[in-house]
């Protein structure tokens, strides 16, 4: 027991701040993913085949955009995407300077997510939407987005997640975190007991997203 005070004495506002900084860098990077990925993500669904507006050289730009940027590795894409963060943030460094590559790194991720999400959206509701006089934008805020919604949820959760992962790797070029901090001291210090407290609150923050984002995705499921 004294070990363990003795431990989190020392360690313990480290990996405090290391936590705050992981949900900070993966909670700011999953919103802005939302904010590019969504539209995306609705663009190819109306200019598809079947959407309400097919374009087919816009639909087939916007897929093979979204193709392109998820199957770039992310720690390529990282260092790749230094200057740009550098441009865009002012630096490379802590949690400004993942935030950038984790957004560009998931909004295609996103679209993709939203876009499956769109295409489970009964066919019959928007035929009957259209069948009244709705105009485009309100069938996809009231038709497809809100129907969709619990979908969405849970795509949100597993983007948190992935990006919580993306933030480790982000570690390795000093962003800050719970990844920089079991790099730093679980690998180059050789501190064991630091990385695995840090993968531990890892874990944790991973089922507590998991498990709030399930809740959240039943509770606004009415079917």
């Amino acid at each position: 027991m004294e070990a363990v005070l003795a431990f989190f004495n020392q360690y313990g506002a480290l990996l405090a701040q290391g936590t705050l900084d992981t949900i900070v860098m993966t909670g700011l990077s999953t919103l802005f993913a939302y904010v590019i990925g969504i539209p995306l993500g609705v663009l190819v669904v109306v200019t598809g085949p079947a959407g309400l507006h097919p374009k087919r050289a816009l639909n087939a730009a916007l897929g093979w955009v979204l193709n392109v940027g998820r199957s770039i590795p992310f720690i390529i894409l990282l260092v790749a995407l230094i200057p740009f963060t550098r441009f865009i943030v002012g630096t490379s460094l802590g949690v400004p300077g993942a935030v950038v590559p984790l957004v560009v790194a998931a909004a295609p991720f996103v679209g993709r997510m939203v876009e499956q999400s769109l295409a489970e959206v009964d066919g019959g509701l928007i035929e009957a939407a259209q069948s009244f006089g709705a105009s485009t934008w309100h069938i996809v805020y009231k038709v497809f987005l809100r129907e969709s919604l619990p979908s969405l949820v849970r795509g949100a959760s597993i983007t948190f997640i992935t990006l919580f992962g993306y933030s480790a790797m982000a570690g390795t070029v000093g962003a800050g975190g719970l990844g920089d901090i079991a790099i730093r001291y679980g690998y180059q210090r050789y501190q064991d007991d630091v990385m695995i407290a840090a993968v531990i609150l890892c874990v944790i923050l991973v089922q507590v997203i998991q498990s709030l984002g399930g809740l959240i995705a039943r509770k606004m499921d009415k079917r």
